[in-house]
């Protein structure tokens, strides 16, 4: 694959991607993005949750259209936007990991629910409910896929009745996502539980030399880690073998770590 100008790709982002008058992305800032795009182009991951800055999709259809232009990818990119957040999909990947999510019992959900003691696999009857959000947008995204292609599209879909940390979670393709009820709040009971935290990166020399990408970064209770280790084992071989087939990224690194936090947002 060519080596792309690093000085373009910086210059697209910080021209398309600033909101109002405030400062666009810094250098480093422009070349990851850069590279978690390609990452999602490839094939790596489903999609991206944009949360650089809060520019609309307007402002970033045209960023992936520059960069499109610039060579990054010729593989269509599509913008979805749920509940004013804006996710980057491969639309392919996507449909195919949804479908996997609803044929299988592979992928768990994690309650985290504040009235709970400690964190928990979520109940049969609650799984259901988030099957049928899947579904929802397996649905919505198949649809997409149908449509003569573009370079980039656009499309929105929300329901009330969805746990959005549930939902990004499974967009993402984490291989286990949190979720929990919201009686007591958006409050979870993850405050000082320790956590093992996910990292994969890998170098992206098409871009730049000295670029490491974060592709995932995601986290499950280490009281259940042993539970999930042979469906994270399952997911970090899946991802070593489309990494393998791809030319765009090297160097992959899948580490761990184990942290306790006073809170933890989702």
């Amino acid at each position: 694959m060519a080596t792309l100008s690093p000085q373009l790709l910086i210059a697209a982002a910080q021209q398309n991607l600033r909101p109002g008058r405030k400062k666009g992305l810094s250098p480093a800032g422009s070349l990851h993005l850069a590279g978690e795009i390609l990452a999602v182009a490839s094939g790596l991951k489903p999609a991206l949750l944009y949360d650089y800055n809060s520019v609309g999709v307007d402002k970033i259809k045209n960023y992936l259209q520059q960069i499109q232009g610039i060579g990054l990818t010729r593989h269509r990119l599509h913008l979805l936007n749920v509940a004013d957040n804006v996710l980057i999909l491969n639309l392919e990947k996507t449909a195919l990991w949804l479908e996997m999510l609803l044929l299988t019992n592979k992928v768990p959900f994690i309650d985290v629910s504040a009235s709970r003691p400690c964190p928990g696999c979520c109940e049969p009857e609650y799984m259901a409910s988030i099957k049928s959000h899947i579904a929802e947008i397996l649905a919505h995204v198949k649809t997409l896929s149908s449509i003569p292609s573009q370079p980039v599209t656009t499309s929105e879909i929300f329901s009330a009745d969805w746990n959005l940390c549930t939902i990004f979670g499974v967009l993402l393709g984490y291989p286990a996502s949190y979720t929990f009820t919201t009686e007591q709040g958006f409050d979870n009971c993850l405050s000082l539980t320790p956590l093992r935290v996910f990292t994969v990166q890998a170098s992206c020399c098409r871009i730049s030399k000295d670029l490491r990408v974060r592709i995932y970064s995601f986290s499950v209770p280490e009281n259940l880690y042993l539970a999930l280790k042979e469906g994270l084992d399952a997911w970090s071989g899946n991802l070593k073998d489309v990494f393998s087939a791809q030319n765009d990224f090297a160097n992959l690194c899948i580490s761990t770590e184990v942290v306790s936090l006073a809170a933890v947002a989702l």
